[in-house]
């Protein structure tokens, strides 16, 4: 049996269950931010004036970042963290955009104005718990590697 064959690559931060709880947690958090973006982008997809690109980017990011998570990819968690903390500005100014937008005289989205501002102050909420999250997943190593050799089998 050749040396290679006899070594074993275990990561022993992963079997933790506090390691398992922040990639179940950010996974969470990222699939729910990108659900709320989601339903803001569509209900209010006719009065949004630019910023709709970057929306549909977040959603796909935030998607593609939650299946990099659940592989154990723990270099994302920094970028996620970033993201996290952009997305957490644009809603708190978007917030009260919309609450504004509750008034007569102003073009009716598809989900009541109220709605969407209560959305996009949810929407921060989750990305503070996102970027808190993030930050606990990338200080517990889930990338650490030990090799330990393989025993041989008893003839």
């Amino acid at each position: 049996m050749a040396d290679e064959d006899r070594v074993v690559i275990e990561h022993p931060n992963r079997r933790k269950a506090s390691s398992q709880l922040a990639r179940l947690v950010v996974i969470v958090l990222l699939l729910a931010s990108a659900a709320v973006v989601l339903i803001v982008s569509l209900g209010g997809w006719d009065t949004i004036e630019g910023a709709k690109p970057l929306q549909v980017a977040y959603i796909v990011l935030y998607v593609v970042f939650a299946l990099f998570v659940a592989r154990w990819s723990r270099g994302v968690l920094p970028m996620i963290a970033a993201l996290a903390v952009i997305l957490a500005i644009f809603g708190a100014v978007a917030a009260p955009a919309w609450f504004d937008r509750a008034k007569d005289g102003f073009t009716d989205p598809a989900i009541a104005s109220d709605v969407l501002g209560l959305l996009c102050a949810v929407l921060v909420a989750l990305q503070v718990a996102l970027l808190l999250s993030a930050l606990i997943g990338f200080r517990q190593r889930w990338n650490v590697e030990v090799e330990r050799r393989r025993e041989a089998a008893p003839a």
